[in-house]
């Protein structure tokens, strides 16, 4: 017992439920989030499994060709064939001397004519001339060119300018030929023209000559 006198806080009632205004209300229970979490992870389980196993036992998606493909088909241009035009068909046929080039000698002038070279005629005389200081080689020349059938001309020494090497001279393009066969013979190939020789080809022979 207390030594002080009682005030109405002392006046309890005896039939009442005790609560101070101290205490906190309890707290509502939190709803439990594990069986929606676990068909979460059973629904993504499945799907997994549907996509990496189906395709491996044989099983393929049906698909379907789209609409358009049809509408293609319907819109198809028709064949060439079928629509014939009498404007596409070309009117007449080229004649043969348009589509056909002209020949080359349709094209050659009237007034062009091939000229035939002079044939070879051994019945002109051939003089044949020593410039070397080898005695008797123009009668050894003359010799070969009277045994391929010429006729031989003067056959002397050169009495000329000093040859630096063997010539054939023929006077005009007539004897070119001639001029041309006794180099072959003769294996002179430089040829002159020159009318300063009575005769009308006449071979010089230079040093070296043999």
């Amino acid at each position: 017992m207390t030594n002080f006198a009682r005030d109405e806080f002392d006046r309890v009632p005896e039939v009442s439920s005790r609560q101070g205004v101290h205490r906190a209300a309890s707290a509502p229970s939190r709803p439990k989030l594990w069986p929606i979490l676990s068909v979460g992870i059973a629904a993504l389980a499945v799907g997994l499994v549907a996509f990496l196993l189906l395709p491996q036992l044989g099983f393929q998606p049906a698909l379907t060709p789209p609409p358009a493909a049809a509408a293609d088909t319907s819109t198809a241009p028709a064949s060439p064939t079928t629509t014939p035009s009498a404007r596409a068909t070309p009117s007449a046929t080229p004649s043969a001397s348009a589509s056909q080039p002209a020949s080359p000698s349709a094209l050659e002038p009237a007034t062009s004519e091939t000229i035939a070279p002079a044939a070879v005629d051994k019945s002109q005389p051939v003089a044949i001339f020593n410039g070397t200081l080898t005695s008797g080689l123009a009668g050894r020349v003359g010799a070969t060119v009277k045994s391929d059938g010429w006729v031989l001309g003067e056959v002397a020494n050169w009495q000329g300018a000093p040859q630096q090497q063997s010539v054939i001279f023929y006077s005009d393009a007539a004897h070119r030929a001639n001029a041309e066969a006794l180099s072959a013979l003769l294996n002179i190939p430089t040829l002159v023209e020159s009318a300063d020789f009575p005769t009308p080809v006449a071979v010089v022979l230079g040093p070296g000559y043999e």
